[in-house]
């Protein structure tokens, strides 16, 4: 692959708690993850948005973006993604059109549909909202294109939104979202951890729907996925071990924390798990270098993503890090990782409501 095609590689973080830590340290670590990422050659560094889920502490990641942004020069931070069900549009238009102002050209605004945490506590972010999806785009749009001198029909200005408007991902897991991200012509990231067999079908289905717009002139998709990199195969199961169990017992024990990997290592699983963990676990980027290599160029070449994004949920925040570098070290050879400025940026830069050349 030649250097104007690489594929961008980026990591998505959901602050993952485990037995014997608590969230702020889980934050901590995600404060200290994002500069080493980013000297590996890593692109975006994206936060997903969780509530009353007491093993992952991502709940305000527009919170968590400012300080990233902080904290480095060039990575671009953003949500992957804030769950628009739990907002009023107008205040995540003011929240990213802050962020934008202050770190230009480096924020990301991935907006999902799903509401992150349990019908209880979905009631008690927006109890009394009447909730309907693509009126709610519709409106988030807006805030950032017309808050200006043609400010929107209800006279209310997104400050400062108006010519601050970052890129606008559509998340989703199927060929539904897929589909629907397509027809408003915005980038679509596939949340492939979610659901690995559905990714060929949703990011075909999102390249045949597409219509160009003012957001993007072409189809762009990221495939977000699990990765866990180690020296070798049975190396990589150690640290893979906790978020195994987690899920195979998640629905007995939702609010409980990622396991220790001694427990994980230890536990049994019934016929029914192992069928569970062989069908989430098994399409997703877990062994040595060589083999992870292998199943992301399978991978990339049967879905025709153009970025590749990665959460590495482990115990041991030096093998986190090690993991990320070992996973940058397989993939640059086939022309994935650390490059130039993207296709979709460029795009943005062109045909988005406004440019960066004259900003400060």
């Amino acid at each position: 692959m030649s250097e104007s095609r690489r594929i961008p590689l980026s990591a998505l973080d959901t602050a993952p708690v485990f037995e014997g830590s608590t969230p702020t340290q889980a934050l901590r670590g995600s404060l200290a993850l994002a500069p080493e990422v980013k000297r590996l050659g890593y692109t975006r560094y994206w936060f997903a948005e969780h509530h009353n889920t007491p093993s992952l502490a991502t709940s305000s990641p527009a919170v968590l973006i400012g300080r990233v942004a902080s904290l480095t020069s060039t990575l671009r931070v953003g949500s992957g993604g804030v769950m628009l069900p739990n907002h009023p549009p107008l205040v995540v238009a003011e929240q990213f059109g802050t962020l934008e102002a202050m770190y230009p050209g480096r924020i990301d605004l991935g907006i999902g549909r799903a509401p992150g945490t349990d019908p209880v506590t979905a009631r008690a972010l927006r109890r009394d909202a009447a909730f309907d999806f693509p009126q709610q785009i519709a409106e988030l749009v807006e805030y950032f294109t017309s808050s200006g001198p043609g400010r929107p029909a209800s006279g209310i200005a997104a400050i400062p939104a108006h010519e601050n408007q970052p890129p606008i991902w559509m998340l989703g897991s199927s060929p539904n979202s897929a589909r629907f991200a397509g027809v408003l012509g915005l980038p679509f990231a596939f949340a492939f951890h979610f659901s690995p067999h559905a990714a060929e079908a949703a990011l075909a289905a999102y390249r045949d729907a597409f219509r160009p717009s003012a957001h993007v002139d072409r189809p762009h998709a990221i495939l977000a996925g699990f990765g866990i990199v180690a020296e070798s195969d049975d190396e990589a199961e150690w640290p893979a071990g906790p978020v195994k169990l987690f899920t195979a017992r998640g629905r007995q024990n939702p609010h409980g924390l990622f396991p220790r990997p001694e427990e994980a290592a230890a536990y049994t699983y019934s016929s029914g798990e192992s069928a569970l963990i062989r069908e989430l676990f098994g399409p997703q980027l877990i062994g040595s270098p060589e083999t992870v290599r292998k199943q992301t160029v399978e991978l990339l070449a049967r879905t025709g993503a153009d970025e590749l994004m990665i959460a590495t949920s482990v115990h041991d925040h030096t093998a986190r890090v090690r993991s990320y570098q070992l996973l940058a070290e397989a993939l640059a050879p086939e022309g994935i990782g650390a490059g130039p400025r993207t296709g979709i940026e460029a795009q943005i830069g062109r045909t988005g409501p406004r440019t960066l050349a004259n900003r400060p």
